[in-house]
């Protein structure tokens, strides 16, 4: 014991005198016990500022008598903390705190862990109510029985403040005025009850000092300080977590509450459904916490006028429907974890810097809200399942250009549709305007059909495709007509050697000069002319045709003469349609004069074709070429014909 005390001493020499003084004797064990708890309460520092945890000393019951007094030599504590506080030493705590009389340094008290009847409650109440003590806390109070009424002095005190924490009240049977009117008619600035599942609290009798109170974690109903006018300086009330279910009572309780300015009202069953019930509120009422309530669109039809700052988090609101509220002065909005489809306008919130609508249903918000919304410093907007689309793009591109008023830019924007962009940040999403702009998308393809026409209607006039499709035509009908005039007729027969094309201007050397080196030669050629062989009664078109398809081969006497012929070009085109139609190597072209490039029509391109990938004859100025191009000539149209007799054309004994 002599040890400990010396080393007590020394620790306390420089800082402050601290005696215990034990009237009675106790043994060596307890006295080393209350030693070491003693010197582990002091911080190393060696202040004397605070006391934490200091236990109260009592005799057990088994053990042998003695009473145990605290005998303050000098009050140099501000603060001091006790805690086990139950009906066996609660007179020595009574004893203990009476020695901090007003004046005394000791401001703040807590007791922790009481276990005591409503007299030694009310007795240690008292206590404290004169003494010293400014901040009263009292946490995990149990066994609070026999209840009943009492009268209390409240003159003459230093108290601003009590917080009580964790109540049980064993009595089950009292008097409910008998509890709350002690704490009711408390002359004190400030009152927290909490986690002590209270029902109720009645009205002070007399205009109440009351700045803040806050009985949040109860059971808590719409009753509470219904028509209650005494609570004119209250600035402060907080009831979350209670029981509170219509948000126009809340209204009327505040109404009378002249000074009040911050009311939270959070994780309660508030709703708002009634359109016919006006609400009333406390028009000093500047900031009002609804979050994590019931409360759906009709809510903004019950709001203070005068607020400042609200907060709707986590609610069941889908929209803020244009003039539905008028709140002028509104600073600050919180409207996370609704259900909202878009970014809100701020037609009825005009005095709105600081909006916040993360984790709603927005797809693609309004890009036109900092127009509308011209005063927002800071809009939340983050953790909404984005639909990365066209639509998006202006809000993206106005994100960018927000110069920082979007929070959490750009990590907090992801793309959640479509499946195949999820993850993607929005600052990495990008469409090409023609993409997104209807309008230039179509000007764009007009632009672009129109373009085809033109360059479809030019190649058409330029390669004379109409006269194409007009040949094609006549052909169909042509054959359309032999199969039904002879449809017995199933191939056709072949009558002449050659089919012979040439310019009306080139006549001479084809009767001079090609049919009677053909025909009159060895050999028996049938030629078809059409001077001699076009059947009467017919059209030129069908004619030309059906001694095309009577010949085994087609002679193009090629000219000058020749491309400048309408009908030589009708006899080309069949030809040609009879050399891919049929898959034969029927087109013999003899080149009689050089024809210049530039006089051949652009709708000859199939002669040019021809002329650029067939072989062809060309007739000969020496004679003494000429037997070797009519020798050609015949070899490329032999062939046994049919003749009337039964014989073949061309058969020699």
């Amino acid at each position: 014991i002599t040890e400990n005390m010396r080393s007590l001493r020394n620790f306390f020499l420089y800082k402050c005198l601290f005696a215990l003084t034990f009237l009675n004797y106790i043994s060596l064990s307890m006295a080393n016990e209350l030693f070491k708890s003693v010197s582990n309460d002091f911080p190393e520092d060696g202040s004397d500022k605070k006391i934490k945890s200091l236990p109260l000393l009592y005799t057990n019951s088994h053990q042998s008598k003695a009473n145990f007094d605290w005998v303050v030599i000098q009050n140099t504590t501000e603060s001091l903390s006790l805690s086990e506080i139950t009906n066996d030493n609660v007179k020595k705590l009574v004893a203990l705190l009476s020695n901090f009389r007003q004046g005394s340094r000791l401001q703040n008290l807590t007791l922790t862990n009481m276990s005591v009847d409503w007299n030694a409650l009310t007795e240690v109440f008292q206590t404290v109510w004169h003494s010293s003590i400014e901040y009263f806390n009292i946490s995990s109070l149990t066994q609070l029985s026999d209840i009943k009424s009492c009268d209390f002095d409240y003159s003459g005190t230093s108290m601003k403040a009590l917080t009580i924490k964790k109540v049980l009240i064993t009595d089950l049977y009292f008097s409910q005025d008998d509890l709350y009117k002690i704490f009711a008619d408390m002359n004190i600035a400030a009152l927290t009850i909490a986690e002590s599942e209270m029902l109720h609290m009645l009205c002070p009798l007399s205009n109440s000092p009351f700045k803040y109170l806050n009985f949040s974690k109860n059971d808590l109903t719409d009753l509470l300080f219904q028509n209650c006018d005494k609570l004119i300086q209250l600035e402060t009330l907080i009831l979350q977590k209670n029981k509170f279910e219509s948000l126009s009572k809340v209204s009327f309780m505040t109404s009378r509450m002249k000074l009040l300015k911050y009311l939270d009202m959070s994780n309660n069953l508030l709703s708002h459904d009634a359109a016919d019930v006006q609400c009333r509120w406390a028009e000093s009422l500047t900031e009002l916490d609804l979050s994590s309530n019931q409360l759906t669109d009709s809510v903004f039809e019950c709001l203070p006028v005068n607020i400042k700052k609200l907060n709707l988090q986590n609610n069941q609101i889908t929209s803020v429907a244009k003039g539905m509220a008028e709140l002028k002065s509104l600073e600050e909005l919180n409207l996370a974890s609704n259900r909202l489809a878009d970014l809100p306008g701020c037609s009825g919130f005009m005095s709105l810097e600081f909006l916040n609508t993360e984790m709603n249903l927005i797809l693609t918000p309004s890009a036109d809200f900092f127009q509308s919304c011209p005063r927002v410093k800071e809009l939340q907007a983050g953790h909404n399942p984005f639909k990365c689309s066209c639509e998006l793009q202006d809000f993206i591109r106005l994100a960018r250009q927000s110069g920082g008023k979007l929070f959490e830019w750009p990590a907090a924007y992801v793309c959640e549709y479509p499946e195949d962009l999820r993850g993607t940040q929005l600052k990495d999403f990008h469409l090409t305007e023609l993409a997104c702009n209807t309008t230039l998308l179509l000007v764009t393809a007009l632009l672009l059909t129109l373009v085809l026409v033109a360059v479809v209607a030019f190649l058409c006039i330029y390669l004379d495709v109409p006269w194409y499709v007009q040949m094609t035509w006549q052909w169909t009908q042509t054959k359309r007509r032999a199969w039904h005039n002879h449809p017995e007729e199933q191939e056709t027969v072949l009558q002449f050697h050659a089919f012979i094309s040439y310019s009306e201007h080139d006549s001479l050397w084809v009767k001079n000069e090609l049919i009677p080196n053909l025909e009159k030669g060895e050999g028996c050629v049938q030629l078809c002319q059409h001077e001699r062989n076009f059947i009467p009664g017919k059209s030129i078109v069908e004619n030309i045709i059906n001694c095309i398809e009577k010949s085994y081969k087609s002679i193009f006497v090629l000219s000058p003469n020749f491309v400048q012929s309408e009908w030589c070009h009708y006899e080309l085109y069949f030809a040609h349609h009879k050399l891919f139609s049929e898959n034969s190597n029927s087109l013999i072209l003899i080149l009689l004069e050089p024809i210049p490039p530039h006089i051949v029509p652009a709708r000859y391109h199939k002669l040019k074709a021809l002329m650029a990938k067939r072989t062809y004859l060309e007739w000969p100025k020496e004679r003494s070429k000429r037997a070797l191009f009519w020798a050609n000539l015949r070899a490329a149209i032999s062939i046994n014909l049919p003749m009337a007799d039964g014989q073949w054309c061309g058969e020699t004994d």
